[in-house]
């Protein structure tokens, strides 16, 4: 269910806003606010080993969160999105952060994980929309392909399949393999 409003919701409008009933959790895009996907078994199992395999690197560089909203901007709108994953490093994060709101800049790197009804295509579409909003690498992880795309701001894009060894510069240390993730994640070859 979309939250319609008669009018555009700006940022703020958005974060006034009643909570939603139950575990529902909504983004801000175009002015309206959307819900987002309830995450299913594989999709929290990614996630928790992605935040795992992140969290063992950048211990005291930074702050990983998992589904953290950040405001951002999106084609001039205010866009509120909720990121399965985001990291942001101590040089990135203003002083003044209240750790019970918002993230209120980009992030370094904001992991995505496709959803059931969701396609490569619409995630490459946010990737782009984040980078464009000056996140500096976006990754998406498409469980039917067993892969992880990384988007860059000023580079062609990049998937990662198999054994193919995956790092991130900001991360010291930070090496592993898509079938590494799917293994820790305990996620078989065939899931269907």
């Amino acid at each position: 269910m979309i939250l319609q409003a008669k009018n555009q919701l700006t940022l703020q409008e958005f974060l006034n806003l009643p909570t939603g009933e139950g575990d529902i959790t909504y983004e801000l895009v175009d002015g309206q606010a959307i819900p987002k996907i309830q995450a299913k078994k594989f999709h929290s199992k990614l996630t928790r080993a992605l935040l795992n395999l992140i969290e063992q690197c950048c211990d005291g560089k930074g702050e990983v969160c998992p589904e953290l909203a950040v405001a951002l901007t999106r084609r001039g709108r205010d866009w509120m999105p909720i990121p399965d994953i985001l990291y942001i490093s101590n040089e990135r994060l203003p002083p003044d952060w209240n750790q019970e709101g918002t993230c209120s800049v980009p992030p370094d790197l904001v992991i995505e994980i496709i959803s059931p009804g969701q396609t490569f295509g619409q995630m490459t579409a946010k990737a782009k929309d984040y980078l464009d909003a000056k996140v500096l690498r976006v990754w998406v992880l498409d469980s039917k392909a067993r892969s992880i795309t990384v988007f860059y701001p000023n580079a062609a894009p990049q998937t990662y399949m198999g054994e193919e060894l995956l790092t991130y510069s900001l991360f010291e240390g930070l090496e592993f393999t898509v079938e590494q993730v799917f293994q820790k994640a305990k996620i078989p070859l065939s899931t269907e």
